[in-house]
């Protein structure tokens, strides 16, 4: 028996920014906190959705690279002191995953480590949580309709919250607001939307339907990226990746596997601050060489699915389209060292996605695997 379900109100296509005002209105969101990042107040897009809003909007910009609890704590002091009644949540799954932190706290009592799904948390979170309204400005995450919120506790575990009820109760996705993403953001945000069709593909729970979206998701994004990477104004290679990247967030539901369990744990390192969707690029060719033995069936239907002759070595494939679209060769060159890896590692078996890689991995396995990244 298997429990299927989808998910959550879409609007998709270019000028979808537009409903903003409507979908607050049909939520009953009269005080919205707005929760983006400096980087894109920079641009003068936190203030064009800030005039869609109701007048006395909040606004928390200070959301960093890889969300924390201080952080979350903050933005809630904010809510509560504007009494806020929403949340909108603009930008990639940084902001989007410090809104869905923000919405559980607002309503659920501390501490927020009570509610991390590796500790037990899912039966903690109640549907006692404000709307949140997600607009993706990358094309990456898949957060604006995923389920879970990936947070860096103030010890340094990065964990994640997991309930059907953090998925955001509207998803905006404009394609017109990743116009102009520089190159290697478009790189590495793509690859991170591809990793998740392709992960969850592999996944060995049973969903066939979040399978078929998964294999459409990657055949869009594998077709797309290189335009988009390309030509940051190309509206159709956009579109495509906007919609991959949505469709990898619909599939979230059958789980991810090793390439996320490292890439978790890396992105709670303290010593270093590493982009997730490059660690995924780098991570995904060695993980799925490693679960080749036990994927082979459903690594000849993604090849296919991709276009790719009859017979090709996907994991290389891969390998190839990172050094096209000029992503780092390893971890050595971001700044992880030999030291590091017995907390990774620490943290891969305990993370939520260790347990539906296609195969359960050891210790060992995970050493011999990010040894294949070390350069």
């Amino acid at each position: 028996m298997s429990l299927i379900s989808y998910l959550t109100t879409i609007e998709f296509g270019a000028g979808t920014l537009a409903t903003l005002p409507a979908h607050l209105a049909t939520l009953g969101v009269e005080r919205p906190l707005l929760v983006s990042d400096r980087g894109l107040f920079s641009t003068g897009l936190v203030d064009q959705v800030k005039a869609l809003c109701p007048a006395g909007t909040a606004v928390f910009l200070e959301v960093p690279p890889n969300p924390t609890e201080e952080a979350v704590l903050a933005a809630v002091h904010i809510f509560a002191e504007a009494h806020c009644d929403g949340v909108v949540a603009l930008g990639g799954g940084s902001p989007i995953d410090l809104a869905k932190g923000v919405a559980l706290l607002a309503s659920h009592e501390g501490p927020l480590e009570r509610y991390a799904m590796i500790l037990g948390g899912l039966e903690h979170i109640t549907g006692n949580l404000a709307p949140v309204i997600a607009i993706p400005t990358t094309a990456g995450t898949g957060a604006e309709v995923g389920r879970a919120a990936l947070l860096t506790l103030s010890d340094g575990r990065k964990l994640g919250f997991i309930s059907p009820h953090l998925i955001p109760r509207r998803a905006l996705c404009d394609p017109e607001l990743t116009l102009g993403l520089p190159p290697g953001l478009t790189a590495a945000t793509g690859l991170d939307a591809l990793s998740h069709c392709i992960e969850t593909f592999f996944s060995p729970r049973y969903n066939p339907p979040a399978e078929a979206i998964a294999l459409d998701g990657a055949a869009r994004i594998w077709r797309s990226i290189d335009r988009a990477v390309a030509d940051g104004q190309d509206i159709d290679a956009r579109t495509e990746m906007m919609m991959g990247s949505l469709q990898g967030g619909l599939t979230f539901q059958k789980g991810l596997g090793a390439v996320h369990s490292l890439s978790h744990a890396l992105g709670g390192l303290k010593a270093v601050s590493l982009h997730h969707g490059t660690l995924n690029a780098i991570l995904m060719p060695e993980v799925l060489a490693f679960n080749a033995d036990v994927t082979a069936e459903k690594l000849a239907r993604l090849t296919t699915v991709l276009g790719l002759p009859s017979g090709t070595d996907l994991p290389d494939a891969l390998r190839t389209l990172n050094k096209r679209l000029g992503i780092p060769r390893g971890l050595r060159t971001l700044g992880v060292t030999d030291a590091m890896l017995d907390t990774v590692i620490t943290g891969a078996l305990a993370d939520h996605s260790h347990q539906t890689n296609p195969k359960l991995l050891s210790a060992d396995d995970y050493r011999t695997i990010l040894a294949k990244t070390m350069i």
